[in-house]
């Protein structure tokens, strides 16, 4: 469940990314805006003037409509800063979806070892109640002590608390991997059994040169552009910022249709608002911006260096792996030839209970 909540998070996070880069966009272009305003000034004593200067008239109605909007370049670089954000969360979301596919075939292949482990053990009871069945009847017909029938009757005890924690192990593995899969945990999923063996030249085709594919690389190129469009977003803060505005309307001190045509046209303003001084605290946040910047190349670096030595660590795992399936199936065989010459030298009077025991064991330790 912990992959699939990272996938679903990450798909979120990647639409909340596009989000931002959506109202990035936005701010650069013109708002549309209409607003009407009421306004009562009382008149100055003794005269029809208003009492406050700022106002045009006692009573005064005014209706604008137009655009008004923002120019510097901050906006620009927070653009960039978005875009990036939103590659990094694209492939924040690749990242996430195969680690989803990684963890269902680890499940998968997971419920298939508990189950082959589990038939492995079923085989280990079969032959060690067997050899309980031989030994008793040997014991019944005074041929052997009764401490073989005791270690015989242990030997099976032993196998079927090896089968018990088999099915255990089984039964959790199968409900992670139906988890997974959505099918509840009720369900058991169809597995096929394992392969008997590994063909290395599938490993060997996984060169070095398939690690830069991963998206973990274009998540990190694009974390570094998002931290090196922040720079120029706090560098923005020095430059002019330019507001304007365009509107069209009337402002006027009566309703009546003949004085509101005298006073209906078109208004336009634009306001340069040049920086000189804030203490030092633009050019801290650029260097805030430079030095996360530099921590994210530096991330970047240290990500890379650690994703090669997964690829080392993951393709000597496997090639040990597969060498290791071939010597189990060759000592599974011996093991089981071993159970047999035991058996046969003790029924024979040429060795004692402890070697057939310990060749049981030794069955069952290879098989697990």
């Amino acid at each position: 469940m912990q992959q699939v909540s990272a996938l679903r998070q990450a798909e979120i996070d990647q639409q909340m990314a596009a989000e931002d880069l959506r109202q990035a966009r936005a701010v650069l272009l013109p708002r549309v805006r209409d607003a009407f305003t009421l306004t009562y000034n009382s008149r100055s004593p003794g005269t029809s003037d208003p009492s406050f200067i700022a106002q045009n008239a006692v009573h005064e109605y005014q209706n604008l409509i137009g655009v008004t909007g923002d120019l510097h370049y901050g906006l620009i670089a927070a653009i960039r800063r978005s875009r990036a954000l939103l590659e990094v969360a694209r492939a924040g979301t690749e990242v996430a979806r195969r680690a989803l596919v990684r963890g269902v075939n680890e499940a998968y292949y997971g419920a298939a070892l508990a189950t082959a482990k589990r038939g492995a053990a079923e085989q280990s009871l079969a032959a060690a109640q067997e050899f309980e069945r031989v030994t008793d009847l040997n014991y019944r017909a005074g041929e052997v002590p009764e401490v073989d029938a005791i270690r015989a009757r242990l030997q099976t005890a032993a196998r079927r608390d090896d089968l018990a924690q088999a099915r255990q192990a089984e039964a959790i593995a199968n409900a992670s991997l139906s988890t997974l899969l959505g099918t509840g945990i009720a369900t058991t999923p169809a597995i096929e059994p394992l392969p008997q063996a590994i063909n290395v030249q599938d490993v060997e085709s996984l060169t070095v040169a398939n690690v830069p594919q991963r998206p973990e690389f274009r998540q990190l190129e694009a974390q570094v552009r998002a931290a090196e469009a922040d720079i120029g977003v706090s560098r923005g803060e020095l430059l002019p910022r330019i507001t304007y505005s365009v509107d069209t309307g009337f402002d006027s001190s009566s309703l009546t249709p003949d004085i509101l045509s005298q006073h209906r046209g078109i208004l336009a303003t634009a306001n340069v608002d040049i920086p000189i001084f804030d203490w030092g605290a633009t050019f801290s946040r650029i260097r805030q911006a430079e030095l996360r910047a530099r921590g994210a190349r530096l991330q970047r670096e240290l990500v890379i260096r650690d994703l090669y030595l997964q690829y080392a660590t993951a393709r000597q795992e496997a090639i040990t792996a597969a060498e290791r399936v071939d010597n189990a199936r060759r000592a599974v065989t011996d093991a089981e030839r071993n159970v047999a010459i035991s058996i046969s030298r003790y029924r024979s009077g040429e060795a004692t209970i402890v070697e057939v025991t310990d060749a049981l064991n030794t069955l069952a330790t290879q098989r697990l």
